[in-house]
């Protein structure tokens, strides 16, 4: 085979799973996905092996390997896949994060031969449960936390099934929505499926599965070769997220074993899974390794199937990176998830502290509000804000962005303000959060919404409001996360944790930790 034929097949591959994020972009419905771009897309082939992926999410983008080899062992169990179909699946056991995030499948055929499958993973705003946004800080179990959908028939004949989306949008308090927005992923997975029948039109069948073997063989090597020259060696960290009450009480620890091109990961010492939602399912556990290794080695190696291959994970079953079902996982998707990646960065700049930055704000700071309007309308608004990352060897953390397991946007203020009964009365960066150092780390920022009209409850679920984000080789640690609710003009100081119910003036306003500062500050 022409070398160059297999650059051509991957380099086409990537771009058709951008091209299908930008399908799901244009057609959805509901604002965190048009405009925080809260989804991912990927291509597999007929074995299910991640073939290429777009540059979305990590914590979509590294469950869905999992996930799906998961729910097509479902459908297999029960069913058969044929084509002209598509599945829909959110249940996170099954899956792989939480049940917000819908995933939708389908398997590619040519002539009645699989040949691979398109999928993608969206955060639904709201998919039922005790609070609107479906993300509570107090949920006890799975089922508090939405509605539970297995692996399940949603296109038939290149149809959708009405009563597929109905069945999502009945228990959603934003139905049209979720409807919409349901339809917006099928684009995207006919979209995947055009470019992958024209790559195969244009090459043939058997080329087309050759240079798959190489792509994936290529990945392999190089991430081999990336793993062997960290060096070798057992390199360990713990840290703590913060429980229900505030306490840094739950334990996360991991020891990496590096040896001959390969990295072993344990998370023995781990906390037990715990009955609030920060457990995260092994899928997001897997994410947060397959992030920070790319992110150490090399982000230009093509991501697929061959760079998993050197590297191989032990969560204790029964762990919170490895829960027993129906454990609630809405907050392990978003929290825990952040504060594994750091982990892992802190465990490995033991062996390349020239390539990893200080801690960064370590949580997603979520913020989850709805309710009705004074006509009766329901509605649901969620989304995650930005950060302070960590200083690195060359220079200071960038200030207010999504950092690390989120690569998505905060919802500009014409979108919130247009949508829902909300105003945003500041939106700025927390000035001196970032903590000292030779570099400084970013700052964090504050977002305040006001409700305007009807009733609301609004959830938020975040971290690093008792301990700072830790800095590293001297510098010093970034400022905690605040919330406040103000209320007939009193201000008053809200849990990390939380849930409240608001009226018409009652003002939330979240500050996000800044991240830490790298090297000692110098004197004065």
């Amino acid at each position: 085979m022409d070398p160059i034929v297999p650059e051509l097949i991957c380099s086409a591959l990537l771009y058709a799973s951008e091209e299908m994020g930008i399908a799901v972009r244009n057609s959805a419905y509901s604002p965190n996905i048009k405009e925080r771009l809260d989804h991912s897309c990927a291509l597999f082939d007929a074995r299910g092996r991640l073939i290429a992926q777009a540059e979305h999410i990590p914590v979509h983008l590294g469950s869905l390997p999992w996930g799906l080899k998961r729910t097509l062992e479902e459908i297999e169990r029960r069913s058969s896949l044929e084509p002209r179909q598509m599945w829909v699946v959110n249940d996170p056991y099954i899956s792989g994060t939480h049940l917000n995030d819908v995933t939708v499948i389908r398997p590619i055929f040519i002539r009645d031969r699989l040949v691979g499958f398109a999928a993608n993973k969206a955060h639904h705003t709201d998919v039922g449960g005790s609070v609107p946004g479906s993300i509570s800080a107090t949920a006890r179990d799975l089922f508090a936390e939405g509605v539970v959908i297995p692996p399940s028939l949603l296109v038939e004949d290149d149809a959708i099934l009405p009563s597929a989306v109905d069945w999502l949008a009945s228990n959603s308090r934003t139905p049209a929505a979720r409807a919409g927005d349901l339809r917006a992923q099928v684009a995207g997975n006919f979209t995947g499926e055009r470019r992958v029948h024209e790559c195969i039109d244009r090459y043939g069948l058997k080329t087309f599965e050759a240079a798959i073997e190489r792509i994936l063989d290529a990945s392999e090597q190089r991430m081999r070769a990336k793993l062997s020259a960290l060096g070798e060696g057992v390199f360990s960290c713990t840290d703590y997220l913060e429980d229900q009450d505030g306490a840094p009480n739950i334990v996360l620890k991991v020891s990496i074993r590096l040896k001959g091109g390969t990295a072993h990961f344990d998370y023995s010492g781990t906390s037990a899974q715990v009955d609030t939602p920060l457990n995260a399912v092994f899928g997001v556990t897997l994410s947060g390794v397959h992030y920070a290794l790319r992110a150490v080695t090399d982000w230009t190696i093509p991501m697929n199937d061959g760079c998993f291959r050197p590297v191989s994970v032990h969560a204790p079953e029964g762990s919170l990176l490895n829960p027993r079902r129906p454990a609630p996982v809405g907050g392990g998707n978003v929290e825990t998830s952040m504060r594994n990646a750091d982990l892992i960065l802190q465990a490995l700049a033991k062996v390349a502290p020239e390539r990893i930055p200080a801690c960064s704000g370590g949580t997603m700071s979520n913020v989850m509000l709805g309710g009705l309007t004074t006509s009766g309308e329901s509605w649901a608004f969620y989304e995650t804000n930005g950060c302070g990352m960590g200083a690195h060897p060359a220079g200071d953390g960038p200030s207010g962005i999504h950092c690390h397991m989120t690569n998505t946007l905060n919802t500009p203020i014409e979108a919130i303000e247009r949508y829902y009964p909300l105003r945003v009365t500041r939106y700025e960066l927390a000035d001196q959060t970032g903590g000292a150092g030779r570099h400084r780390g970013g700052d964090g920022l504050i977002r305040a919404l006001q409700l305007t009209e009807g009733t609301a409850r609004c959830s938020l679920l975040s971290d690093r409001h008792r301990i700072g984000p830790p800095g590293a080789f001297g510098g010093e640690a970034g400022s905690c996360g605040e919330h406040h609710l103000t209320h007939d003009r009193s201000h008053s100081v809200l849990p990390a944790k939380t849930t409240v119910e608001l009226a018409p003036g009652d003002c939330v306003t979240i500050q996000t930790p800044g991240g830490g500062g790298y090297g000692a500050p110098a004197a004065n």
